[in-house]
């Protein structure tokens, strides 16, 4: 399947308002990037995480002159919200909007004719690569003709876009098991900007090169069966990993997995055959996504 486009692909997210003085200071606390002094109009990519570091949701963060637009791109809106209204205190000059389905249009293969304000360029990989900005499509408003030109993708080759650039989903890659560092979100994250939920935990990982796994891709050009879940295994049999996402296509299986770091120069892996065991398993080959950015080591912020 040709990935060279160009073609276009439309996400369902959350949109969350906040209005208020304190919405920045409020967001930047609330999610891993610089959000407080950002300027008006910048879009920030950020991860949304549990105080132990754990993974809940990516978003961007798009700050104004009387808040800011929180975007849900992966993970659970409604959950985010939730959370989110948990912590804001009276003393807070917040106000929390309710959720709004919007759309986020991808592409590859073009370039935007246009700079507007529903254009993203957060400066990260979002699917299709960092210098690719992606669209913001509000209810019923029409894409732009450039856009609305380009033919859509197929979902199966959606998902093979987002395999081979390594951008988490929920529930294979973004879960309670799974910290920014190890899916290579690296960028999503700021190590110097004080104190958030979670900062305590990346931190530690960053200064302490203490990162135990890191998101790879693998691929397989046999007919076989590797759902998430199934144990991978180095050639001396040892365990490498586990499977988190499979896609069967006219190419074979491939997909994502987490690799122990043990085992992350290995150029060749083994998936748990019926057994459970590598002994009746199979051989995948192993390479980091093109979207990945590996881990920070000895830069934690700590003071």
């Amino acid at each position: 399947m040709s990935l060279t486009g160009p073609a276009r692909w439309s996400t369902a997210i959350s949109r969350i308002r906040l209005e208020g003085a304190d919405a920045r200071r409020f967001l930047h606390g609330q999610s891993s990037q610089a959000i407080e002094l950002a300027a008006n109009g910048t879009c920030l990519p950020t991860c949304l995480i549990s105080p132990t570091g754990r993974m809940r949701a990516l978003a961007l963060v798009r700050p104004d002159d009387s808040g800011a637009d929180l975007l849900v791109i992966a993970g659970d809106g409604a959950a985010v919200h939730q959370a989110l209204d948990r912590v804001l205190f009276p003393a807070d000059r917040v106000k929390l909007g309710p959720i709004e389905a919007v759309t986020l249009v991808r592409w590859i293969g073009a370039v935007a004719s246009e700079n507007a304000p529903e254009l993203l360029s957060p400066g990260v990989d979002l699917g299709a690569g960092a210098a690719q900005p992606a669209w913001l499509q509000l209810p019923g408003e029409p894409l732009p003709a450039w856009l609305e030109a380009l033919p859509e993708l197929s979902d199966e080759a959606v998902e093979l876009l987002r395999l081979r650039q390594g951008f988490p989903a929920v529930p294979g890659e973004l879960n309670d098991n799974t910290n920014p560092f190890e899916l290579g979100l690296a960028p999503w994250v700021s190590l110097n900007k004080g104190c958030y939920v979670g900062q305590e935990t990346l931190a530690k990982l960053a200064t302490y090169d203490g990162v135990k796994q890191q998101l790879r891709h693998w691929r397989s050009g046999a007919a076989i069966s590797c759902p998430p879940g199934t144990t991978l295994f180095t050639a001396s049999g040892e365990r490498a990993g586990v499977i988190t996402s499979a896609l069967a296509g006219a190419e074979g299986m491939e997909g994502l997995a987490l690799v122990r770091r043990g085992a992350l120069e290995a150029e060749e892996l083994f998936a748990a055959g019926a057994d459970g065991t590598a002994n009746t398993g199979v051989a995948l080959q192993i390479s980091v996504p093109g979207g990945f950015v590996a881990p920070p080591v000895g830069a934690g912020g700590l003071s």
